[in-house]
């Protein structure tokens, strides 16, 4: 493990510093000036939008908003989080608030594109697509496009799950003495792998049905005991909010090389924790049923709201209105099972464990769902998507059993891969999103219910809107 660590850190400090944090800020400032603010303008409008019914039961925009959500708010949501304030101090908590706001505008149009491009599945009654689908369309070179399913697919099912798994495995220490050199964290592997099988092989729907009540409702539940630290502790918000904004322009951090600094840890954590131009979101964004692309781009300004603003908020808070010292030895999980502790007792250690447990459960079926459309996109083979399932079980089972720095680093290294290849895409395609958003809005200023025709917009290349 410290030799495959030696090999990755050098490769995800280098990836970030020099190239993904550039290409993140400027993607996301470029289409937040372009729209002017669209993620902040319409979010009424993204709040209206969750309540349309699709037809034909497929998937509406609710239920795919909850696969991207699940997917997105998962263990990063908590252990991230704990990890990003021992690292970067409690300044990185205010960058990633700043990369939530201009990175939902990223996200917008990343959703929106998917929408464009998307197509009909062989049963008829289904979509798919996502960013394969809408850089082959425009950009032409499949094998870019299958490069990029590829690295999508190691990403999602290999880092990410991995990822998950080992921040749930983590929380377990606190119940078993010497728990990394027992065979436990092999047994959690084996039995949490079979659980997340018996959802992920019934396909999208049931991905799809299961995140659609589990996410709302656990992320609720953290949410109110979150709120309940909060309240009772009330007296000490704008302290705590002074301390991120003074942390956050703390640039002495920098003197430690920029991989360590306050801005790189935030934007790093807030990348992995609501994946704003990633290109995850709209694998999940093409599979709705609504009336015109642009509803599912401005639904998407709820995703990151709800996983950054509000969780990633919350679990910040909790933290830093403990007792615990974030300088000291504890970090992830551990450190955020005796932030609770200290408010709440030794319930808040259980309440925690569950809760991350559940995470980690949604994150890895939301995963599941991300990846499918990248299957396809490959090649539409059952057998093909069976076998990838299969073996994409095991990095369950790695990341129970191997070290945090290693799933982190591999984790990071294959986000900033798709991230860039996606980021550069939305870019070169972006005159094409922002027509069809300023359809959506001439047709709201006109009192109607937004339908897209494409070709009346001057887009002749889409399979669905004619």
């Amino acid at each position: 493990m410290d030799y495959l660590n030696s090999l990755l850190t050098p490769i995800s400090d280098a990836l970030y510093v020099y190239v993904l944090v550039a290409l993140l800020v400027i993607c996301g400032v470029y289409f937040t000036v372009r729209t002017k603010f669209a993620q902040v303008r319409l979010f009424i409008d993204a709040l209206k939008l969750m309540s349309e019914k699709p037809r034909n039961k497929r998937i509406s925009s609710f239920q795919a908003l909850m696969i991207c959500t699940a997917s997105k708010v998962g263990t990063a949501n908590i252990a991230g989080v704990a990890t990003a304030l021992v690292i970067g101090g409690p300044g990185a908590m205010f960058w990633m608030w700043i990369m939530a706001i201009i990175g939902s505008s990223s996200s917008m149009a990343e959703a929106t594109l998917a929408q464009m491009y998307k197509i009909k599945r062989k049963d008829e009654n289904s979509f798919i697509g996502g960013p394969s689908y809408y850089i082959q369309k425009v950009l032409k070179p499949r094998w870019i496009c299958v490069t990029f399913s590829c690295l999508f697919i190691f990403c999602f099912l290999f880092g990410f799950n991995a990822l998950q798994a080992h921040n749930m495995s983590s929380a377990l220490k606190y119940y078993i003495p010497d728990y990394e050199n027992t065979l436990w964290p092999y047994l959690i592997g084996v039995v949490f792998s079979a659980l997340i099988a018996s959802v992920v092989f019934g396909g999208i729907k049931r991905i799809g049905f299961v995140s659609s009540y589990l996410v709302p409702i656990m992320s609720t539940i953290y949410l109110v005991v979150g709120f309940y630290i909060i309240f009772t502790n009330f007296s000490r918000i704008p302290q705590v909010f002074s301390l991120i904004v003074s942390s956050a322009f703390n640039f002495q951090s920098f003197t430690g090389g920029l991989s360590g600094s306050v801005i790189l840890i935030g934007i790093k954590r807030g990348l992995l924790s609501n994946e704003a131009g990633m290109g995850s979101a709209p694998n999940a964004a093409a599979s709705a049923d609504t009336s015109h692309p642009a509803k599912q781009g401005i639904a998407q300004i709820l995703s990151v709201f709800i996983d950054t603003i509000l969780i990633c908020s919350t679990s910040a808070f909790i933290i830093l209105l403990s007792n615990v010292n974030i300088k000291g030895d504890l970090t992830g999980m551990p450190l955020m099972q005796e932030a609770l502790k200290s408010q709440l007792g030794s319930w808040g250690v259980h309440f925690i464990t569950l809760s991350i447990t559940l995470f980690a459960f949604s994150a890895i079926i939301g995963n599941f769902g991300y990846c499918e459309p990248n299957f396809l996109f490959i090649k539409d083979s059952p057998k093909l998507i069976k076998t990838i399932r299969i073996l994409s079980i095991f990095p369950i089972i790695f990341g129970c059993v191997a070290t945090a720095s290693v799933v982190w680093n591999l984790s990071d290294i294959s986000m900033a891969l798709i991230a860039i290849v996606n980021i550069i895409s939305i870019i070169l395609l972006s005159n094409r999103y922002i027509t069809c958003l300023k359809d959506y809005l001439k047709q709201k200023k006109d009192h109607k219910d937004p339908t897209f025709n494409a070709p009346a917009c001057g887009i002749t290349d889409t399979e669905l809107w004619k």
